[in-house]
This record gives C-alpha cells, structure tokens and sequence, in this order.
C-alpha cells in the first residue's frame, strides 16, 4: 500500500511541476511582456500627441500674432 501511495504522491508531484513550469510561467512572463509593449506603445502615442499639440499651438499663436486670414474654400467652375 505504501509504494501505491509514494507514486500517487509522486504523479501528484510531477503534474504540478508541469502545471508550474509548462503553463504558469510562460503565460507569467507573456503577460509581462505585453504589458511592457502596451506601456511603450502608449508612452510614445502621449510623446507624439504631446508633439503635435504644442506644433498646433505654435500655430495658433503665429494666427493670432499677424496671420494672413481666413481660409476660404472654393469650387472650381467648369464651362
């Protein structure tokens, strides 16, 4: 009875060891590292959205300083 209980305890053993190192950490270390691509991603959109506002506010400011005037749109007239 005893060596029936030793390799049920050692089945046991071996399917947590592949339960961990088979399935629990590499779905850990996936996870991290979308994580860390996701937080590069939107780091750089901020970067670049932060760009571009502080472009369109220089603009802004160079309208309202002395611009040229308003932009008005036309359709070309075909005889």
């Amino acid at each position: 009875m005893s060596i029936l209980r030793f390799l049920f305890f050692a089945f046991i053993c071996y399917l947590g060891y592949r339960l961990i190192f088979d399935f629990i950490i590499p779905v850990y270390r996936t996870t991290r590292r979308v994580r860390k691509s996701f937080r590069e991603m939107h780091e750089r959109m901020n970067e670049h959205s932060g760009h571009y506002q502080n472009e369109n506010a220089a603009n802004q400011d160079q309208d309202k300083q002395g611009g040229v005037g308003e932009y008005i749109d036309f359709e070309e007239i075909k005889d």
